[in-house]
């Protein structure tokens, strides 16, 4: 049996330990802000927070997480009032919205370890984070407001 604490709340699974996290948190806890893209880890769209560090969660086991500390986009700030998903709502970020989750969870991942990142500090960390719509300027623009506090 697998147990983690997932957005504050213990967990326990005892399913295939082998199973994708990301699968075990869509569909074993309805938990369908985190998202799959590609399912190898090149999108970015199914990126949470493990013990605090950006996580992609397609190709990270339930087991590789077991005592854990997992944080997916709906534990963030569960009134959607974090610095960045304040951000990304001012500087009206989203186009059609699918990474948004995954991009959200790297910045606030970055911000939670370089308070005052510089646009290469931002760039570098945001770079496994597709947005088919390229909306590359506001994402660094509200990532920059919210390590000001703008």
């Amino acid at each position: 049996m697998v147990k983690l604490r997932v957005n504050g709340q213990e967990q326990s699974f005892d399913g295939d330990p082998s199973m994708p996290l990301l699968w075990y948190l869509r569909d074993e806890l309805g938990l369908t802000g985190t998202k799959y893209g590609c399912g190898v880890a090149l999108c970015g769209a199914c990126t949470v927070h493990v013990d605090g560090a950006a996580t992609r969660a397609c190709i990270t086991a339930v087991n590789d997480v077991s005592g854990r500390s997992v944080t997916t986009i709906e534990g963030l700030d569960p009134q959607g009032n974090h610095p960045v998903q304040k951000a990304w709502r001012a500087f009206n970020v989203p186009q059609c919205g699918y990474c948004q989750a995954g991009q959200i969870m790297q910045a606030a991942a970055l911000l939670a370890t370089s308070k005052n990142p510089s646009e290469d500090d931002i760039s570098s960390a945001m770079s496994g984070n597709i947005c088919r719509c390229g909306c590359y300027q506001r994402i660094t623009a509200a990532i920059k407001a919210a390590a000001t506090g703008a």
